[in-house]
């Protein structure tokens, strides 16, 4: 693993959200960068959710700025964030399971032929850009429904992918799967950091944090509560400062 001092592909500045009387983000700074991953830590109720959120446009920040290589951005919809260049996986996945991979991949992007949906097209593009992931589906015409739960999630993290997209938000990827299928999304997630993406991974799995990421930002009570470079921690610090027994002042 290896932490790149390029530009922010993605940067937080300052972010506060506020519910009624309840402050969920107090004063947010991030960093997602290129070629890196970054694991977003903290325990039930730290604002990993609500800071997910803000970042693919669901919410609206109250205070503080969402930066974009640099240049100040506003996201009023997850389309605007999506055409931004904002890829996110939320832990539902959001997967049609009647409906194969080729069009889940596509969907409301079909490539059309005249008033018709060009199918030949769709799945060989489909194939194309599996193959460029070094990701193997039996058919892309086997329907979500069909798939393991390690496929479902490849799927999930391709479809978002295939917008092109600079920065990646994988929420929970490995919530649902057992180990065999985490050790494939963990080397997908390194793949998308080899093309040279900024990834944040949101996780309680240290065991996949440690393997994967090259810095940890980890959450509590709505603030950050400490980052740290993978190589320069360990499980115990990264313990306590989701516990509060340690934090940077």
């Amino acid at each position: 693993m290896t932490t790149t001092t390029h530009r922010p592909t993605l940067e937080l500045r300052g972010i506060t959200k506020r519910f009624g009387h309840v402050t969920a983000l107090d004063d947010v700074h991030l960093q997602a960068r290129p070629g890196e991953i970054l694991a977003l830590l903290g325990d039930n109720g730290a604002g990993k959710s609500t800071l997910v959120k803000v970042m693919s446009g669901l919410y609206a920040p109250d205070e503080g700025e969402i930066r974009l290589a640099g240049d100040p951005r506003r996201f009023a919809t997850p389309a605007q964030a999506r055409s931004a260049g904002i890829a996110t996986v939320h832990q539902d996945l959001a997967l049609v399971e009647c409906l194969d991979v080729a069009t889940n991949l596509f969907l409301g992007r079909f490539p059309r032929r005249g008033l018709f949906v060009d199918r030949a097209r769709m799945e060989r593009e489909t194939e194309e850009f599996l193959r460029s992931l070094d990701v193997t589906v039996s058919s892309v015409r086997t329907e979500i429904g069909m798939l393991s739960g390690g496929q479902r999630q490849i799927v999930a993290i391709a479809r978002a992918l295939k917008t092109g997209a600079d920065t990646v938000l994988l929420d929970e990827p490995t919530a649902a799967l057992g180990v065999r299928e985490t050790a494939q999304a963990a080397d997908l997630i390194r793949r998308l950091r080899d093309q040279g993406k900024a990834v944040i991974v949101v996780s309680h799995d240290m065991q996949l944090v440690f393997d994967t990421a090259d810095r940890v930002q980890v959450m509590r009570l709505g603030r950050v509560a400490g980052v740290r470079t993978v190589a320069e921690t360990d499980r115990d610090e990264v313990v306590a400062l989701i516990t509060g027994s340690r934090r940077d002042t």
